[in-house]
């Protein structure tokens, strides 16, 4: 039995005919187009499906569209402003962060939820924060360097160039 559920995304409400249970990823997705939050591992345990929910990074493989109510929904999509990308988004351009990109989604909703609470992490907070996103191509030290640049500049300005020479310079 299907239900019409309305959800507010990107800042858009949205009304969609879905069972109650069906997976928010898949109303993203399926329903609505937004092609960033990935299916990975469908049992919350890779990030790859990773929205905003309000203000916190949470898995959408398994997370059923009647239980999100009226809080709002950030996908990759919505992060930036019109045009402009999220200086996470921005980060991770510069830092050459995505290498085949499936996890760059998760990697990007957790850090952008990340500096909405702490707009300067220490290495060990963005890398405790990332713990749960999983990345199967290696790029975990691109991706760390990208939040980093992303924490240096939060108001979304143009990044400089960057050079990291050692592993443990961030």
């Amino acid at each position: 039995m299907t239900n019409r559920i309305t959800i507010t995304v990107n800042g858009q409400p949205h009304t969609v005919q879905a069972a109650p249970d069906t997976p928010l990823l898949y109303v993203l997705r399926n329903e609505l187009g937004l092609n960033g939050p990935q299916f990975g591992c469908g049992l919350e345990q890779c990030g790859a499906c990773k929205v905003l929910l309000g203000a916190e990074a949470r898995p959408a493989c398994r997370l059923p569209v009647s239980e999100v109510g009226q809080t709002p929904i950030i996908t990759l999509e919505g992060l930036g402003e019109g045009d402009e990308l999220h200086p996470v988004q921005q980060a991770f351009l510069q830092a050459q962060a995505a290498q085949c990109g499936f996890c760059s989604n998760g990697m990007m909703i957790e850090a952008a939820a990340l500096l909405q609470q702490n707009p300067h992490p220490t290495d060990d907070e963005i890398r405790a924060a990332l713990d749960h996103n999983l990345c199967r191509c290696g790029a975990h030290l691109r991706i760390l360097r990208a939040v980093k640049l992303a924490s240096e500049d939060p108001k979304g300005l143009p990044l400089p160039p960057r050079v990291v020479e050692h592993e443990g310079d961030l």
